[in-house]
């Protein structure tokens, strides 16, 4: 497990820590509420003019309450529990320092895969004018499907076409050009040293290690800095105590666009 994957799995579990809290607060709430209910006699009505009235409204109010308060934390336990099982389900993250190697194993996949599809609708029109189980008995001895999914593929679909259709070829082709892109951008990243600029009150650093653009000010910047960095989109890291981004061509651009900025704005005070 390398850093990037702790900290998922770090992440994974603080999700999980308070999806269980919050499951035990529910219940706690939910069984306060059925205690208070048990002390009222089945089918007691509100006794309307008598003195118990406003306790009794009172009473009923709390136990109200608390039912809904369960199906709050109810909702917000399941609200936790859905993004800790969504941690790491997201794709390959550029902050993976692994990111290169993953998306160049993917990228293989995809052009075998590729291959493999344009193979296969070969073998289908050299035996456009057989059976299907001949053509059937041809896509399993081509040894790149078995026999369901070669059952599969001779079946006509809506457009009354065998094998795959074109624009699964073209959208397979689509990722394989996107992924090959985004290989070249973070070795572009990885290839770049770490850069560093000092300003009045600040620090901008680019991390190439951490895949992070970031700006340290000595101490809490003005609100209007704040919101220009904002717009600039940095946002506010407590873990590393930083206003940061992604590194990319464009937060490069950003940064320094903010620091020219930010100076004017300083000349003119």
């Amino acid at each position: 497990m390398n850093t990037y994957e702790a900290k998922q799995a770090a992440r994974k579990a603080g999700y999980q820590a308070k999806a269980a809290q919050a499951e035990r607060q529910a219940d706690a709430a939910h069984a306060q509420a059925h205690d208070m209910a048990q002390a009222i006699p089945f089918g007691q009505p509100i006794l309307v003019g008598h003195h118990s009235e406003r306790g009794d409204r009172r009473y009923r109010g709390r136990i109200q309450q608390s039912y809904e308060k369960s199906f709050e934390l109810q909702k917000k336990a399941e609200h936790y529990a859905d993004k800790a099982a969504a941690v790491g389900k997201g794709g390959i993250s550029s902050d993976d320092p692994q990111a290169i190697e993953k998306l160049k194993t993917r990228l293989a996949s995809l052009q075998a895969w590729q291959d493999a599809m344009k193979k296969l609708n070969g073998v289908l029109r050299r035996h456009a004018k057989a059976e299907p189980e001949t053509c059937i008995s041809a896509l399993v001895a081509s040894g790149l499907v078995d026999d369901t999914r070669a059952r599969e593929l001779v079946k006509p679909d809506f457009m009354g076409r065998i094998g795959f259709a074109p624009y699964q070829l073209q959208n397979n082709n689509a990722n394989i050009r996107r992924i090959a892109q985004r290989i070249k951008d973070l070795e572009k990243v990885a290839d770049r040293p770490e850069f560093e600029r000092s300003g009045p009150g600040y620090t901008y650093r680019e991390d190439p290690q951490e895949n992070r653009a970031m700006f340290l000010f000595d101490g809490k910047p003005a609100k209007e800095t704040r919101d220009l960095l904002k717009r600039h989109g940095f946002r506010w890291s407590p873990t590393r105590s930083a206003w940061v981004r992604q590194l990319t061509g464009n937060a490069q651009w950003a940064a320094m666009d903010f620091m020219r900025a930010l100076e004017l704005a300083q000349r003119q005070q």
